[in-house]
């Protein structure tokens, strides 16, 4: 299997081809059980990289180990490296807490706090992942946020209603506001518009073009139309079997990292072109 990803093979301590982050050799275990095996992919600054591939290849698992938010599913852990501008993530020394701050999520479905109002909800993030800043005026980093994600103008007179009461699409937009309310490096977003209505979907495809000026961005997707709408990089993960039906072991594997055009135009492995041909997925 030929995968076309760059060799890492500079020192951990140093960043790699200016990449903002740098997977190697990554392993994904739940318990005892290989769930995902071998991965090494390099994610450029400023980018969106879409993870797509059939139900159960590891695509959300590996979304989850790079700000190591899998490790709060009890028993599961990775081996390997995740480098984030030449620092590993996984070293024993690292706070997740703090890799947390840097490399934020949205999920799939919109998660604003019930209880909170839009305002609240914007601050919360920031309050839990960094304190608030001596001096810091957060009507300022209210507004800013909620303008960073395309939301200000639709709820600048709702501040004090709950999050919870907005449209589905809204919503959405309320928990990227939060994302990116603590100014992270890196933003994960697992399939971030499958709950969502056409328009509300458009509507964060767009922003994710303009976020991307801002911020790294890596997107799982089942949808192969929105991945060649909006990402610059797509990786092609599959599922590796092995031995007999009794006995069979299974598990995710990388088969194909490209450019998203060059990719669906011309993939260089026959079962990447099986899938986005729909033969199988």
């Amino acid at each position: 299997m030929s995968v076309n990803v760059q060799s890492a093979v500079a020192p951990s301590k140093q960043r790699i081809d200016n990449d903002a982050l740098t997977v190697r050799n990554l392993d994904v275990y739940y318990g005892k059980t290989l769930a995902v095996k071998g991965v090494s992919i390099n994610f450029k600054p400023n980018t969106i990289t879409a993870l797509i591939g059939p139900s159960g290849c590891g695509k959300s698992s590996v979304l989850r180990t790079l700000n190591r938010m899998h490790e709060l599913v009890d028993g599961a852990y990775a081996t390997g490296e995740v480098l984030l501008n030449g620092e590993n993530i996984y070293d024993s020394k690292v706070d997740p807490v703090r890799i947390r701050r840097r490399i934020g999520m949205v999920f799939q479905k919109p998660n604003p706090f019930p209880m909170m109002s839009v305002y609240e909800n914007v601050i919360a993030g920031y309050k839990l992942n960094r304190g608030i800043p001596r001096g810091t005026n957060m009507d300022d980093v209210v507004e800013k946020a909620l303008r960073g994600a395309a939301l200000w103008d639709e709820v600048k007179n709702k501040l004090h209603m709950s999050g919870a009461a907005l449209s589905g699409g809204q919503q959405q937009r309320l928990c990227i506001a939060r994302t990116i309310a603590v100014e992270p490096e890196i933003i994960l977003m697992d399939e971030p518009c499958s709950a969502l209505d056409p328009i509300s979907t458009q509507r964060i495809e767009e922003l994710m073009r303009e976020l991307v000026a801002r911020f790294t961005i890596v997107i799982v997707t089942h949808n192969m139309q929105q991945a060649t709408r909006v990402s610059d990089h797509t990786a092609f993960f599959n599922i590796h079997k092995e031995g007999s039906d009794a006995q069979e072991k299974r598990w995710g594997v990388l088969v194909e990292y490209n450019q998203t055009q060059q990719l669906f135009n011309q993939p260089e492995e026959a079962e990447t072109a099986d899938y986005i041909s729909g033969r199988f997925g």
